[in-house]
């Protein structure tokens, strides 16, 4: 089964969360809608940054506990290296 680790964030450089997933399609408008957690409801942090693709799921689990224990900087460093605006990259039903 699909897995994705994402990240959202409540503006370039602002709060970030870190998640996993097996249907990014579903979950993005979950957090927007406030039933993703309430960690994003309340600190608005509902824009997909950076998000990674992993074919078994337990791979993007692993992923994301090792991105938890990441500093902050680093975390904005992965996300600048791929986005370096922050633009909103879930555009979505469809992927």
């Amino acid at each position: 089964m699909t897995g994705y680790v994402y990240m959202t964030a409540s503006k370039k450089r602002g709060t970030i969360y870190t998640g996993v997933t097996n249907d990014l399609a579903r979950r993005m408008p979950e957090h927007r809608s406030g039933e993703g957690s309430r960690f994003t409801g309340r600190y608005g942090v509902q824009r997909l940054v950076w998000y990674e693709e992993y074919f078994d799921v337990r791979d993007a689990i692993q992923r994301e506990k090792s991105l938890k224990r990441w500093p902050r900087q680093w975390k904005i460093e992965l996300i600048e290296k791929a986005n370096p605006e922050w633009f909103e990259l879930f555009r979505g039903t469809g992927w």
